[in-house]
């Protein structure tokens, strides 16, 4: 039997507001466990919540961004559930009127591009965190840290759209992009600041019934999320051919041995037996405050990948890579706007720029080479100073100092020759040391005019503009 995937992610955004969303207690990551949540997130007697209004702005920012509707009032109701880490019994969340309703997000999977639908986005407070290893002095107990309870997060929610651990991915990493580069979260997967709910079933080709779902929990790496989701497929494909039956769950995946384990039963949105919060009124947001926060918008990735690839000739597989982060872009269109050459640009942030990066463990913030003094050595390569093997050289001269293009090209004597009579001298020499290769070349074999080539280039020293050596080889075995 033949069966297809079906695939909706949650995904929790925190929001990198200083403070907590209905508290000023510090939001910073790191402080020694809690010193930072006050009687607020705790809900002892007397205090009462009060929203905090950048959460709410950033909310519309992200709606915005994707086309959404934007509730103009919308209610905070309380979520009702025990666990260790949420001291009051209770999470403040949005239900039946979030902020952000719809939406679309397009992903691109491979040259297939598709469009994601969104249900909702919703503002509610972070939990608090147990830690069940790493105490101190102690062993076969957990901890309690309440930093992270009452950090605002922003829970994006998927209509079931995805059908491939790939494009669930590729969905994953176009919403992380988007909320990094509309400056709403810091994106850091390690401290948890954007993590994954994957709800996965499966369902026999054809069938217009969804299967029973199972939600893989707090998964914070694109990696894992992909590992999990292909892991959990597996399992229930099994479980249903060997006459099993798949039972809602929350699971947990383990990436040691690639599987997922069921955590919980799973609960329905009655278990939590929402109410509205009695201490919080409504959220009331003014066409004036979503126009405010509008044009305060940068131009979105999409509407930047169409503009690379019309100002500066750009493919579309480039732009979606230049367009991977708001950083990125901008230091590709210094390049390309410094020197004129948009895919020569293209060519070298997405290949030797991105491998160096890559190589030492640095993003484009970090560079050691700036987006001016690569842009020197693009023109260099443009205008034939210095060929595109040898610029190479001069690339990695240039990652280790603080030297330009022109300085390394000068100082290593890299510049490419390109003049006439000196390359024929070559081309003469080749020709009357590799008689055999020309004997092949003019009996129809291509691959000996590169031979011979190849020995100019030898001569030479890797200098000779090879364009040049080709067509005067050519000149001179016809003619001969």
């Amino acid at each position: 039997m033949k069966w297809e995937v079906v695939i909706g992610l949650e995904v929790h955004v925190q929001l990198n507001t200083a403070s907590k969303i209905f508290s000023g207690s510090s939001t910073a990551f790191g402080a020694e466990p809690n010193t930072q949540a006050s009687a607020v997130e705790l809900a002892l007697p007397g205090v009462l919540p009060v929203m905090n209004k950048a959460a709410v702005e950033k909310a519309i920012r992200l709606g915005l961004a994707l086309g959404s509707t934007i509730n103009k009032k919308n209610v905070f109701a309380r979520k009702n559930y025990f666990y260790p880490d949420l001291p009051k019994g209770y999470q403040i969340s949005q239900m039946d009127l979030p902020i952000v309703q719809h939406g679309t997000l397009t992903i691109q999977v491979g040259d297939e591009e598709k469009v994601i639908h969104l249900t909702r986005a919703h503002l509610e407070e972070d939990a608090g965190k147990s830690i069940h290893e790493g105490l101190e002095g102690l062993s076969g107990v957990s901890g309690i840290d309440l930093n992270r309870a009452g950090t605002p997060l922003l829970e994006i929610v998927s209509e079931p759209d995805m059908r491939s651990p790939e494009e669930a991915v590729a969905y994953a990493r176009a919403l992380h992009t988007l909320v990094t580069w509309l400056g709403i979260c810091d994106g850091n997967m390690q401290e948890g600041s954007f993590r994954v709910d994957a709800n996965v079933s499966v369902r026999p080709q054809g069938q217009a019934e969804f299967g029973t779902r199972r939600e893989i929990k707090n998964l914070n790496s694109f990696r894992f999320l992909q590992q999990a989701i292909e892991a959990e497929i597996q399992w229930q494909i099994d479980t249903i051919e060997d006459g099993g039956k798949v039972q809602q769950a929350t699971v947990l995946f383990d990436p040691d041995k690639g599987e997922t384990r069921a955590m919980r039963s799973k609960e329905d949105a009655h278990d939590y037996r929402y109410f509205p919060d009695p201490d919080l009124l409504p959220v009331v947001i003014t066409q004036e405050q979503i126009d405010a926060v509008r044009e305060s918008m940068p131009e979105l990735p999409g509407q930047m990948k169409v503009r690379f690839a019309e100002n500066f000739g750009v493919s579309a597989y480039d732009a979606n890579l230049l367009t991977s982060s708001y950083a990125l872009a901008r230091y590709f269109e210094a390049v390309a706007a410094a020197t004129g050459q948009g895919k020569l640009a293209a060519n070298w942030i997405n290949g030797e720029l991105a491998a160096s990066l890559n190589r030492d463990g640095l993003d484009i913030a970090q560079s050691p080479l700036s987006a001016e003094r690569l842009a020197g050595l693009v023109v260099r390569i443009a205008d034939g100073t210095v060929s595109s093997k040898l610029a190479k050289q001069v690339f990695e001269a240039m990652w280790g100092s603080e030297l330009s293009a022109d300085e390394v090209i000068e100082r290593d004597g890299l510049k490419q020759v390109s003049d006439v009579g000196a390359i024929e001298k070559m081309v003469d020499e080749a020709i009357a040391a590799n008689p055999k290769a020309v004997e092949e070349f003019r009996a129809g074999k291509e691959k000996a005019l590169n031979a011979l080539a190849g020995q100019v280039m030898k001569a030479s020293k890797g200098k000779a503009n090879p364009a040049q050596v080709q067509e005067i080889l050519k000149q001179k075995l016809g003619a001969a």
